[in-house]
């Protein structure tokens, strides 16, 4: 099955595997304001994140995601770990993946590019600062980033 990105009304699947409510809600709502034809979808961790993608129990219907935003401190499976799955999976290793985390820390930076993250981005703390990140995540990688228009669904 194809789906072309953005096309007849679709609306662009982005992937949030983030545990914290508030940074959930803020990239909600810069995400809102930025480009209201995406649908952001959630995970709170990063085995519910590998469930998503792989399409498994409640998410058996689950969209392929165009972009990941991934979180590297997780409960119960951590972003690295999610990270080396996706980069390792035939089905995934295709989607653009963006670390989006509080670390700044140059091992974490090393370790996301060496398991092939597309992009490593460090949370600002403060709430306008965030949401001008979130608004030049939209304006590069939905905007300007050429994805590929189909994407064949395994």
């Amino acid at each position: 099955m194809n789906r072309q990105i953005g096309a007849n009304g679709m609306p662009t699947e982005v992937l949030l595997v983030e545990d914290s409510p508030g940074d959930v809600r803020l990239t909600q709502e810069a995400f809102r304001e930025a480009n209201i034809a995406i649908k952001l979808h959630v995970a709170e961790d990063g085995v519910e994140a590998m469930e998503f993608l792989r399409r498994e129990g409640v998410h058996a219907d689950a969209p392929r995601p165009d972009l990941i935003l991934l979180d590297l401190n997780l409960p119960r499976m951590d972003g690295r770990e999610v990270l080396a799955l996706i980069k390792a999976d035939d089905k995934l290793k295709s989607i653009p993946t963006v670390i989006l985390t509080t670390s700044e820390a140059e091992a974490d930076i090393v370790k996301s590019y060496h398991l092939q993250a597309n992009c490593y981005l460090s949370k600002p703390v403060e709430l306008e600062v965030f949401e001008g990140l979130v608004k030049s995540i939209n304006e590069f990688w939905l905007t300007r980033a050429k994805l590929p228009k189909v994407w064949q669904i395994t």
